[in-house]
């Protein structure tokens, strides 16, 4: 690895006023963004301000250092990535200027996040046209330098049709605001003697000598992207220099701020669902749905919803779907339901027999069907037990030709012996596919570059261009020349020159580019790591290099909204705190060029240090990306015959010492709560700002012990006793045997100390966590022999013997029964409510989802368990409650746990009315809440005992 020049990290360190970065982790999580591609930068600047990006342009210039701009990193073409600077501006440079409702338009910094922009311009019933599935983290400045487009393109275009002037920086240091230049402005702009007097001059040149060429040669097609955008510099389009830059790519000008256009956005829609036989009959049908005022017509594929179905089978979007084999989502808009409905059926009635079809209103099931679209890149990348990869990710071709280029492009994939699933912006000819390249070998990449040529010679036959919206990058900028003609090629190279005679900005894009198969990401790491003690990983086969490589980079763990995923980035906004951030070091771990020392890494050591081991990330990335076991493997790789920290003996050991405080709970609350809990705490590895909770008088087992079981006149059930209730809330296990027993229900609690081994497993102790499942399986298989169910109530424990067990033991018939057998509180009485259903009362309560219940359980059967006691719930979509089991009781951890709260569930908490019932069934949270809100939350057993109490009344 190579060390960046010391007097450049002096230089810019002194005269920057955000932080610069050089240390091996930082340039390894910048070396790859959302494509194929990997290029390891010098270092990555954070600009505060526009004079922090104007002092690295000139530092680089003054060593001879390329600078590429980047905003989330979701591109999936290589756009974003360099081998010099990096400049990063979602971090800071992210403030909505000026928003100018009356004139629709909006002044935003570069890093300003689509989404962001949405919101606030939502109130004046405005919008921006352009919005990529990405749109919860994309950033304008990276919307600007691909040019991207979005699901609604058909109605509002693609960025350099919303885009009204740029504030740009040159790569010498001028800076200039660029629009649309009038024949009198232009002459006197001309006229100056300066930079910008050549530069236009330049441009002027190159227009007046290219014209024709470009008016002839450029495909009259609404999603050309590819290339500069050298038509907006004829006079029909206003000599608009700021939309010529549009989709440059970073690689003329530096953009610092941005002037972009709103829309009027329509206050009811209408979703119309048309189902097909195949793909090529739903796309045959879009040049007859382009003239009746669509807001989007986009395409799905049977293969997508299989995904769904596989992954989610109680997925709401799968019974809104007609009968078909594909189908478009055909938008429409109105002032109110009415109008959107009626242009709707006005869809219905001109496809006729063609196409089943069902029109949806409701915002929810909308909402629903184009969450399947959306994450399609990610359902995408893993099917039918392959890899899959972008490259080849969204040709274009005029809509007219869709049919005819989808059936072809079929055959060029059966002639390479590839499989991609296609689908995407039909209504504008766009085409996404994720193709089963193989990339891990030398040959494999050979054959990619091959494949790239042959799909490019075919879209352009069909009149179409290689980029559709995701502009060119390394992925297709060398095969511009199979798509224009070498004099456009070289009106490419001028109009580069006007801007960045130096060649300093982003060199390699869209001119003068990389290979195709140059710089390809997976060859850089071992297709496999042979490993001792390997973890059966999520969906892996317990191959790290594979699930490392899962992550494509989408960045859908960069939202900070929504969802679960992830808590830490929400905090810090750090990349490396994110899903994506990790998964990326966990892979240059085993590449071992950058992060080096393997296992004993100390960069992994550090972003895994904050990963809360939620699991939000295993059901929200779109590509299962299971951060919490990857955490738990390399911290069982990374102390192998190590002292470990001493939170993984306090905590990891938990249920050990729990066992011994059981003989005497009050000495050890009142040593733990008195003089010696700060040097316990320092000891432990806890946090000194955390109270330790106390221990209950009585466990719940030995209150069992005592009062036995009572007969039954149904089944007979078996109540798991985990260590967090039986120690320190057992009066849930009471109320749940209760309400067991109020249904009917014999209830069996083991007598003998059980544990699934979540404690050790979170802490990477994982040959004791495996020790521990064993046992417990073993202890309660004559119970399951009899068929018995084991219900739990600690959301994390019963989500580990139904699925981290399996992983840890994936050949143990014993953990398997337990596993089969092992039943939710809610699971289990849900089916009875009929028989105790209360109606709706005003008791109104607050429900925060353990974040393992959100990851493996679902919610479903805890909904309408909440319902029938009468409870009018509302379920808080404010992610993790940041305790996470011992995540935040450890030392350095309680400023990141107390902002994860603060995202979302203590605001709500604060904010409810008196007298508001807190459901919380996961202990870390309920001990969140205690500490922070001062109040006692519920679980959901304890409101079904209360109400099978009043129905016996």
């Amino acid at each position: 690895m190579d060390n960046p020049p010391a007097d450049l990290v002096a230089e810019l360190r002194a005269a920057l006023s955000g932080p610069a970065r050089f240390d091996p982790g930082t340039r390894a999580l910048y070396a790859t963004d959302a494509s194929n591609y990997r290029q390891v930068p010098t270092g990555v600047v954070f600009p505060r301000d526009e004079d922090d990006v104007a002092a690295t342009v000139d530092i680089a210039r003054h060593h001879g250092v390329p600078i590429t701009t980047r905003g989330a990193g979701t591109s999936i073409a290589g756009n974003a990535i360099g081998t010099g600077l990096v400049l990063d501006f979602a971090r800071h440079l992210n403030r909505i200027v000026d928003i100018d409702a009356d004139r629709r338009l909006a002044r935003v910094q570069p890093g300003v996040v689509l989404d962001s922009l949405r919101s606030a311009v939502a109130g004046h019933g405005l919008t921006f046209g352009p919005d990529p599935s990405t749109h919860s983290r994309c950033t304008l400045g990276g919307m600007i330098g691909n040019n991207s487009c979005g699901t609604h393109s058909v109605a509002w275009g693609k960025t350099v049709d919303n885009v009204h002037s740029l504030d740009v920086l040159l790569s010498d240091g001028t800076r200039l605001e660029v629009g649309a230049t009038s024949p009198e402005q232009l002459d006197a702009l001309c006229a100056r003697g300066d930079r910008v007097g050549r530069l236009h001059q330049d441009l002027r040149a190159l227009r007046d000598d290219v014209a024709d060429l470009v008016r002839r040669s450029f495909p009259d097609l609404a999603r050309r992207v590819s290339g500069y955008n050298l038509d907006q510099l004829l006079p029909e389009n206003g000599f608009h220099l700021a939309r010529a830059l549009v989709g440059t790519e970073g690689s003329c000008a530096v953009v610092l701020g941005a002037t972009v256009e709103l829309v009027p956005s329509p206050p009811a829609r209408a979703l119309t669902v048309l189902g097909f036989p195949d793909t090529y009959a739903a796309a045959d049908e879009v040049p007859r749905l382009r003239g009746l005022g669509a807001l989007a017509i986009e395409g799905l594929s049977s293969e997508l919803v299989d995904v769904v179905r596989l992954r989610n089978p109680a997925s709401p979007a799968l019974p809104l779907l007609p009968g078909g084999r594909s189908w478009l989502l055909v938008e429409s808009g109105g002032a109110d339901r009415g109008e959107a409905e009626a242009a709707a059926d006005a869809i219905v009635r001109a496809m006729g027999e063609r196409a089943e079809s069902v029109v949806h209103t409701d915002p929810a099931r909308i909402a629903a069907l184009w969450k399947i679209r959306e994450e399609g890149s990610g359902y995408s990348t893993r099917m039918a037990g392959s890899e899959r990869w972008s490259g080849w990710e969204d040709a274009a071709v005029p809509p007219e030709q869709l049919g005819s280029y989808l059936r072809e492009f079929d055959a060029l994939l059966a002639r390479f012996g590839r499989r991609g699933v296609t689908y995407g912006h039909y209504g504008d000819g766009c085409i996404h596919v994720r193709i089963d390249f193989d990339l891990l070998s030398g040959p494999g990449t050979a054959e990619y570059r091959s494949f790239l040529e042959a799909a490019a010679d075919l879209v352009v036959a069909h009149g179409g261009s290689v980029s559709g919206e995701h502009g060119d990058g390394q992925a297709r900028s060398a095969l511009l020349s199979r798509m224009y003609p070498p004099e456009v090629i070289r009106a490419f190279e001028r109009f580069k020159a006007a801007f960045d005679p130096h060649g300093l900005l982003n060199p390699g894009q869209i001119v003068h580019p990389r290979p195709v198969d140059a710089d390809v990401r997976p060859l850089v790491a071992p297709a496999r790591i042979p490993t001792r003690t390997t973890l059966a990983l999520h969906a892996d086969s317990g191959d790290l290099a594979a699930a490392t490589r899962r992550c494509v980079g989408m960045g859908k763990c960069l939202n900070t909204t929504g969802g679960v995923m992830c808590p830490s980035y929400r905090a810090t906004r750090e990349e490396m705190h994110s899903t994506r951030g990790r998964a990326h070091l966990l892979f240059e771990m085993l590449a071992g060029r950058v992060v080096q020392r393997g296992w004993r890494s100390p960069e992994v050591r550090e972003a895994l240090d904050l990963c809360l081991s939620c699991k939000g990330c295993k059901s929200d990335c779109p590509v299962d990306v299971d951060m919490a076991t990857y955490k738990a493997e390399f911290l069982h790789q990374h102390y192998r015959h190590r002292l470990r920290p001493a939170a993984h003996y306090s905590m990891g050991f938990l249920p050990l010492w729990l066992k011994l405080g059981q003989h005497a709970p009050q000495l050890v609350n009142r040593v733990l709560s008195g003089p010696l809990a700060p040097a316990l705490k320092r000891l432990g590895g806890i946090d000194a700002r955390r109270a330790v909770p106390q221990l209950a008088p009585r466990t719940l087992q030995a209150w069992w012990s005592e009062r036995g079981p009572r007969n039954g006149t149904t089944a007979r059930v078996v109540l798991f006793p985990d260590t967090f209730t039986n120690h320190f809330d057992p009066h849930i296990g009471r109320d749940a045997v209760a309400a067991l027993e109020a249904l009917g229900h014999a209830v069996e609690i083991p007598r003998r100390p059980v544990c699934c081994g979540l404690t050790w497993h979170s802490t990477g102790q994982l040959g004791t966590a495996r020790r521990a499942v064993r046992r417990t399986a073993r202890a309660l298989r004559p119970l399951l022999d009899r068929g018995l169910p084991v219900i739990g109530l600690e959301p994390s424990c019963t989500a580990f013997l139904r699925n981290d067990a399996l992983e840890l033991a994936p050949d143990d018939l014993d953990v398997a029964a337990l596993a089969a057998a092992t039943r939710t509180f809610a699971e289990w009485v849900e089916p009875t409510r009929e028989r105790w259903q209360q109606p709706a009362q005003d008791r109104q309560a607050l429900v925060q989802v353990h974040c393992h219940q959100h990851a493996d359980l679902g919610f479903t059967a805890d909904q309408a368990t909440l319902d029938a006691t009468g409870t009018r719930a509302q379920v808080l979509d404010a992610g993790c409650c940041g305790l996470a089991g011992n995540f935040g009781f450890e030392r350095g951890h309680h400023d990141v746990s107390i902002a994860c709260a603060e995202q979302g569930l203590l605001p709500a908490v604060r904010a409810a009315d008196p007298g508001t019932d807190v459901v919380a069934d996961g202990f870390s949270c309920r001990t969140q809440l205690r500490q922070t809100a001062g109040i006692e939350p519920v679980h959901l057993a304890t409101l079904v005992a209360r109400t099978l109490d009043r129905t016996r009344r």
